[in-house]
């Protein structure tokens, strides 16, 4: 366990120390407190993502391309009979490159690899497995990055910040009952936003190979995902 001081100057001197997760300071102005709220809500996802990716390979560039190419428009065509249509599809990546064997130090030219990926978006989780399954099927050579997150992501955002600023409050209010004093005004409150939001992925990659039978639904457990929020509260004392 990390203990940490709080250090609370008040305007004649005294010194107060004790344990917790906040520090007080004293600006220019007066006596002022300075905690940070935080706040971890778990969340059903309701909207999944997943990559589908297909593949050619040949001896000439021209038609590894090719076989690429109707391995993904059978992959796309399978998509859109399940009724998801350009407005959920979106190409992720495309590469053509040549591949080669190396053995005896020296490498050897094997063929020509073309590959084009696709991400699905699935807004009926229910239906995700019919989506594998059709990749599987239709000529698709992996599936992966399946990903979960929430339709209306702001709401959880702002419920969870709501949250974040009365835990710093209550911390700040413990804080100042501890000194013998009260809460003054609201000097500062700041969001703590992370630019780096972590990936709510529940697989990392499934392969498949192309034209197997699905000989059942592929069962998918969507769980639960993090909505977090931090703030930083300064405020005065009486």
């Amino acid at each position: 366990m990390i203990r940490r001081t709080i250090l609370l100057v008040l305007a004649g001197g005294f010194l107060l120390r004790g344990v917790g997760l906040a520090q007080t300071v004293q600006p220019n102005d007066g006596p002022s407190i300075v905690t940070q709220g935080e706040t971890m809500l778990m969340k059903a996802p309701d909207r999944a993502w997943v990559q589908i990716g297909a593949e050619g390979r040949a001896a000439k560039p021209a038609d590894a391309q090719r076989i690429a190419a109707e391995a993904m428009t059978s992959v796309q065509a399978a998509l859109r009979q399940l009724g998801f249509g350009a407005d959920v599809l979106r190409t992720t990546g495309y590469t053509l490159q040549p591949e080669y064997d190396f053995g005896n130090g020296k490498q050897t030219f094997r063929d020509y690899v073309a590959r084009n990926q696709i991400e699905v978006r699935v807004d009926d989780l229910k239906r995700l497995p019919e989506v594998l399954d059709s990749a599987g099927t239709s000529g698709a050579a992996s599936v992966a990055g399946l990903r979960f997150d929430l339709k209306d992501r702001t709401s959880s955002e702002l419920e969870a910040l709501r949250l974040a600023v009365k835990d710093a409050t209550g911390r700040a209010e413990a804080i100042a009952a501890g000194a013998g004093r009260r809460l003054g005004p609201i000097i500062r409150l700041q969001e703590q936003r992370n630019t780096m939001p972590s990936p709510i992925y529940r697989s990392e990659a499934a392969m498949v190979a192309g034209g197997m039978a699905a000989r059942a639904p592929t069962p998918i457990e969507a769980g639960e995902i993090q909505v977090t929020a931090t703030v930083t509260l300064t405020v005065g004392l009486q």
